[in-house]
């Protein structure tokens, strides 16, 4: 629903009403992930899409009873070789969606009152957040009744006076918060007060930041493909005759010493650094000052003597097993890359392997579901 933040609230604006449809759980393997959405308008335009094609036309229609009826539903698809001719997915997964309207819909009486109820007020805020480019959050309880409920992070913004979080309202808004934070859309096990339920926490996070340093060749390549992958991409170098925005287009472009820069810049841990400068007297105390941060990966390029030489003077400034079995070193996986941009897809390949916990093999040569974190239920 958030990725779609923009489109729903233009359409929103010209007096449409919306039904969207969120994909709450994934079972095996499914083209699109948790918190992927498609809308439908009251005029039978679809913004989004839910599966890439295979359950659309089930869904759109999905929409279009909610819109009719007002009432939410929560629909299922998947391949059934009982009836193979059923709605479902050809890759042989399974998805549940939710279906509801936007925003409620209000008696007649109240209409002229402009107020919506509180929940769709805090949605349509979520909503707003996210078109703005800023983080925003919005959970999905799954009741062991049936029913599901939406309820935004942030119930203290909402202006109203006398009113008090329930514990379990607390409890999501705590567990929505770390989601943020992490950056990701997650299914959670909630238990509260005797209460177990399953909560989608539904999440939009301004882009990851990938700091490059060194404007080397590669760096350009890097740089071009991890804009293509939705990072927000900063380049430093201390020579500003190599660090310059004609040669990153789209980069944050620092003339500083490395080190300097890395330790007064935000960093979160979702934040990618990778050392392309292969210089010791940047290279040994960037890398000692990068392992000691809260990021999601540190990589440095350099050949087999070049590790080897970094990591005793690593060692020799007291970093031990622990700190160096983080530092990805020589970067990258093993492609057979030796150009810059063959290069640049081995250092990313390995990004996501480690944000996702992929492996690295051949999908051929692995078994089980291809979209991991689709199918696996986050701890």
């Amino acid at each position: 629903m958030l990725e779609l933040a923009t489109d729903l609230l233009a359409a929103r604006d010209r007096g449409r009403r919306l039904a969207v449809a969120t994909v709450i759980a994934v079972d095996g393997s499914a083209p699109r992930a948790i918190g992927t959405s498609m809308a439908v308008d009251d005029e039978g335009r679809v913004i989004g899409s839910i599966s890439g094609g295979c359950v659309e036309g089930a869904v759109y229609d999905a929409c279009n009873r909610v819109l009719e009826t007002g009432a939410s539903e929560v629909c299922e698809f998947g391949f059934s070789d009982d009836d193979a001719f059923a709605v479902g997915l050809s890759c042989g997964g399974r998805l549940t969606v939710f279906v509801q309207e936007l925003e409620p819909r209000r008696p007649s009486d109240r209409a002229s009152e402009g107020a919506l109820p509180a929940a769709a007020e805090q949605v349509l805020d979520e909503l707003r957040r996210a078109s703005e480019g800023r983080d925003a959050g919005i959970a999905v309880l799954l009741r062991h009744t049936g029913t599901t409920l939406m309820t935004p992070r942030r119930p203290s913004e909402s202006g109203r006076s006398g009113e008090s979080a329930d514990p379990l309202s607390a409890r999501i808004a705590d567990e929505l918060a770390g989601a943020i934070d992490a950056g990701r859309t997650v299914r959670r096990r909630v238990e509260c007060e005797g209460e177990v339920l399953e909560a989608v926490l539904l999440v939009s996070a301004p882009p990851p930041r990938l700091i490059v340093f060194g404007a080397v060749d590669f760096s350009v390549a890097l740089s071009n493909a991890a804009q293509l992958l939705g990072y927000r991409v900063t380049v430093c170098d201390a020579r500003p005759v190599f660090a310059t925005p004609d040669r990153f287009p789209g980069a944050d472009v620092v003339t500083r010493w490395p080190v300097d820069y890395l330790v007064s810049t935000a960093v979160d841990e979702r934040t990618v650094i990778c050392v392309l400068t292969h210089d010791d007297k940047f290279d040994v105390p960037l890398i000692e000052a990068a392992l000691a941060l809260p990021v999601a990966y540190v990589g440095a390029m350099g050949s087999r003597v070049t590790h080897d030489r970094r990591f005793a003077k690593l060692r020799e400034r007291g970093l031990g097993d622990q700190e160096l079995a983080a530092l990805h070193s020589p970067i990258g996986l093993d492609l057979g890359a030796s150009s810059p941009e063959e290069t640049a897809v081995s250092i990313l390949a390995e990004v996501l392997a480690v944000r996702h916990g992929g492996s690295g093999r051949s999908l051929r040569g692995t078994e089980g579901a291809i979209h991991l974190r689709a199918s696996a239920e986050a701890p």
